[in-house]
């Protein structure tokens, strides 16, 4: 700790950054691998998993702008949840509405803490972060809108695949 809180907050708030980035790569590759049947997500995941590894990136120069290092306990522990999230939802037959749903939550979830980080920087008198992570801030929030302008078609296309199974004598167990 030193004697300016701010810089503390902040480094422990990109430290938390960089442990949810790893997490939503880990839950982002196991959703890639299981969604064959649903190209665009697949398509738009991919490309959010490409700008998240940068994200990732862009973390960890600004620890190191700050003299610092990620927390590899943090970044352990949130992709081993990632991981058990996608395994818990890759159990249900309504896993692609179950992920969509969680994505779009967690996208939300990213945007207040890139906006919380950005605060930090200027209170913390380290401006010059501000745009790498507004960079990764403006990602989040492309992310969120595709996600929202797509749970509509998302979910008439599950429904569609659900129907078409039921009628062809298809059960789901779940």
């Amino acid at each position: 700790m030193t004697m300016n809180p701010a810089r503390d907050l902040l480094v422990a708030g990109l430290r938390n950054a960089h442990a949810m980035e790893a997490q939503a790569r880990e839950l982002m590759t196991r959703q890639c691998e299981r969604l064959g049947d649903y190209p665009t997500v697949q398509t738009r995941l991919r490309q959010h998993l490409a700008e998240t590894i940068q994200q990732l990136h862009r973390l960890e120069q600004c620890l190191a702008a700050c003299g610092e290092t990620t927390s590899a306990i943090k970044d352990t522990l949130m992709s081993a949840l990632a991981n058990l999230t996608a395994i818990g939802h890759a159990a249900a037959s309504d896993e692609i509405l179950k992920n969509t749903f969680a994505n779009q939550a967690f996208e939300n979830y990213e945007i207040a803490a890139y906006k919380s980080l950005l605060v930090l920087c200027e209170q913390a008198g380290m401006s010059g972060l501000q745009e790498p992570l507004r960079q990764s801030l403006a990602e989040e929030q492309r992310m969120a809108a595709w996600l929202d302008e797509h749970v509509e078609e998302v979910t008439l296309s599950y429904l569609a695949k659900r129907s078409a199974g039921a009628r062809s004598g298809v059960s789901e167990l779940t």
